[in-house]
């Protein structure tokens, strides 16, 4: 849970680095949060089978967008890469496996371009 509040205190800080278990614990706790508000979406009726998403649903994925594109960028600061990389989501099943591949990976160590590491390594 720390992970997560530390993601939405800096949620629009797209400077600097994240490291894997932040981003991870994130998403974690980002897909179990959907999950259980698409429960309620369809228990009080607000539930879209078209769209597979509710209401309550709906606004919640709308206000962690953008922390959710600020710690994904940190994520591939972290590895030492460009936060436009980023725009590899836009391409179809590839660009988010190729993306994924690069969230799994282990931080550069050191200070890179982006800033210390957060694990506290030095070079």
């Amino acid at each position: 849970m720390n992970w997560y509040l530390k993601v939405l205190k800096n949620y629009v800080g797209f400077n600097g680095r994240a490291q894997r278990a932040e981003f991870w614990y994130f998403t974690l706790f980002n897909f179990l949060a959907v999950l259980a508000l698409t429960f309620v979406d369809a228990l009080i009726g607000t539930y879209s089978a078209e769209g597979g998403l509710g209401l309550i649903s709906s606004i919640y994925l709308l206000g962690v967008m953008l922390p959710g594109i600020a710690v994904a960028i940190r994520r591939l600061h972290d590895t030492n890469r460009s936060g436009w990389w980023y725009l590899l989501i836009l391409v179809p099943l590839i660009g988010a496996i190729v993306l994924i591949v690069f969230f799994v990976q282990d931080s550069s160590p050191g200070t890179n371009e982006y800033g210390p590491s957060p694990k506290g390594l030095t070079a």
